[in-house]
């Protein structure tokens, strides 16, 4: 796959530990890339939600990599392509299923209320929410792109000419109300975006966790940065931006105050150029 890989996260000021999660990693023996973030809810009536969004990530992660790999050997037929977009709206059930049987399992042996009984299973659905999280997750390959998000969180496409599109966007969030993976029948909540590339691939896919978004004053803000970290890895390489990932997320962090994550794959750049020294988006565009 000609694709370079970013990965970054940062805990939000004031918190103990991160309630995000995050992968993004090679699949189908190097022919697809697998991508997700998951970002825990974190408030008190959540407050084992880091396990949640990290057997979110881990649970897409498994059920996107047999996806990544029927993709990858039907991809190339078109003809196929009606079983993968099967498979895509099929596959949240799979991992909703497998965070829920997880959960639930974890909740029996370590009761989060402190219990010594044994529960019932409804008693110990009604402790889910205790693991509550969204998610946010893709897969790529030379042939096509999906997508699936649950919840807050932004997925943003950069087109072959670098500008930024977010094809799951439902709007401005009201408030902090977001579906969770810990609601019952979660998976039919699940967005879904398919995109076969009949012609040019995209030049990138950046997932994040709504923690990066928050940061900036107006919507524009966040997909101009979009936007300029493309056009970085394009124009220096994903080595000069992944060593500067990090700051950016730190000073998004002290704009939102929230747990800020980011993962995404380009396409391969050009030779890279003498790195620049400004920063991706003018600190005008952060919120106040």
């Amino acid at each position: 796959m000609p694709w370079e890989l970013l990965e970054g996260s940062v805990t939000g000021v004031g918190k103990t530990h991160s309630q995000d999660s995050c992968a993004a990693r090679p699949a189908a023996d190097g022919g697809a890339l697998v991508l997700a973030v998951a970002d825990g809810h974190g408030a008190a009536a959540h407050f084992r939600s880091d396990l949640g969004a990290r057997w979110a990530v881990e649970e897409f992660t498994q059920s996107a990599e047999v996806f990544a790999r029927e993709a990858v050997r039907l991809g190339s037929d078109v003809s196929k392509w009606p079983i993968l977009r099967a498979h895509v709206r099929s596959l949240p059930q799979q991992f909703v299923h497998r965070w829920r049987e997880r959960a639930l399992l974890h909740e029996s042996n370590a009761p989060s209320d402190g219990a010594t009984s044994a529960r019932s299973l409804k008693e110990l659905e009604k402790r889910l929410p205790v693991y509550g999280s969204t998610l946010v997750g893709a897969v790529v390959t030379a042939r096509l792109l999906a997508c699936w998000q649950l919840g807050d969180g932004d997925i943003v496409l950069l087109d072959d000419t670098g500008a930024a599109q977010a094809p799951l966007s439902t709007g401005p969030d009201i408030g902090d109300e977001t579906d969770s993976i810990c609601q019952r029948e979660a998976w039919r909540a699940v967005r879904t975006h398919w995109l076969p590339f009949t012609g040019r691939p995209p030049r990138g896919v950046l997932l994040s966790t709504d923690g990066l978004s928050k940061s900036f004053a107006e919507r524009s803000g966040f997909l101009q940065f979009a936007e300029e970290v493309g056009a970085m890895v394009a124009e220096q390489g994903a080595a000069h931006v992944r060593s500067r990932l990090t700051g950016w997320l730190e000073q998004a962090a002290r704009h939102s105050g929230d747990d800020t994550t980011l993962v995404g794959a380009f396409a391969a750049p050009v030779p890279p150029a003498p790195p620049a020294t400004t920063t991706p988006t003018s600190p005008a565009t952060w919120e106040d």
